[in-house]
């Protein structure tokens, strides 16, 4: 990637793929397109680098993005409203951000002469149980859409995925945080699994869809699941369960079983494609669903551990 826009590019996401960005000497100008001055002031004294170009915006304002977008070639679409009770209490204003925003990217990137776009999904906009997810599924659906309006002059894909282990708003730091001060963690339900995934994962896969993207696909990794009791036992910590919150699911699903009929699987992860027109033996099986509760791989307690060694 020459030159990149990362909307949110101020988060955890977006602070790492800047630094995987700039090992490569052929990447020429990267732009961080964000609403936080205080948080671009950081990321500033942070990485100290002339190709990177610090742009304070709001993915409401569409005018904004076009002027941010001028020269580049790819755009990373990462910011979003993401805490599930504020969405909840807040819904115009999620609604705004997650809807509004994505409407607003796909037209300045289009009108700018952007080649590729590749969107931030979750896993909570499968079969959305919250406003969040809800928005995200949405978002989902504009960037996908986009490719009939782009004409094949700019490309729009979606990678999926469920929270970024160590990233703002995981659960991990906080355990880490209360079980190095010798504290109870707090779980929502003992049978809670979710998949793992960690933050070059997560670059992989948006490299990933990058080099082999043409436009309208859902990538999505395959990765291990974890159970949150098991993440209690590699803390070696006792815990309490505090109840689901509102909107929260027992496990996370990626593809569901009706995505499973535009389902490719390619060895290290699926692609969703809506206009897949392959022979069947080309797809998964029907009535396939890739969950964290049936999924094939598990991560075991040492091998938690290992990954908090030196946490």
């Amino acid at each position: 990637m020459k030159s990149v826009l990362i909307t949110g590019g101020t988060g955890s996401f977006g602070r790492a793929f800047t630094k995987y960005l700039l090992a490569d000497p052929e990447c020429r100008r990267i732009v961080v397109y964000s609403r936080g001055e205080h948080a671009q002031e950081e990321m500033a004294s942070e990485i100290k680098d002339d190709r990177v170009r610090f742009f304070i915006g709001d993915v409401r304002d569409r005018h904004r993005l076009e002027i941010a977008m001028n020269g580049i070639e790819t755009v990373v679409h990462a910011a979003a409203l993401k805490i599930v009770p504020t969405a909840e209490y807040n819904p115009t204003e999620c609604v705004a951000t997650n809807i509004g925003g994505a409407e607003n990217v796909v037209l300045a990137a289009i009108r700018t002469g952007v080649r590729k776009v590749i969107g931030l999904s979750t896993d909570k906009a499968v079969n959305p149980l919250n406003l969040y997810g809800a928005t995200k599924l949405a978002a989902e659906k504009i960037f996908l859409a986009a490719n009939n309006l782009a004409g094949g002059q700019c490309l729009f894909s979606v990678v999926r995925y469920g929270n970024v282990v160590g990233s703002r708003g995981s659960v991990v730091p906080l355990f880490l945080k209360l079980a190095k001060e010798h504290k109870s963690l707090p779980i929502t339900d003992v049978r809670m699994t979710r998949f793992w995934i960690d933050m070059r994962g997560a670059i992989n896969l948006v490299q990933l869809a990058h080099d082999t993207m043409g436009g309208r696909e859902v990538f999505i990794p395959k990765i291990p699941s974890v159970r949150i009791l098991d993440l209690v036992r590699a803390m070696d910590r006792s815990y309490h369960v505090v109840g689901i919150r509102p909107g929260e699911k027992l496990h996370e699903t990626l593809v569901t079983e009706d995505e499973a009929r535009h389902t490719t699987d390619c060895i290290d992860h699926y692609i969703i494609d809506p206009s897949h027109i392959e022979e069947p033996d080309d797809l998964v099986p029907d009535g396939f669903r890739y969950a964290s509760d049936t999924n094939d791989e598990w991560l075991t307690v040492e091998q938690l551990k290992e990954n908090f060694r030196g946490s």
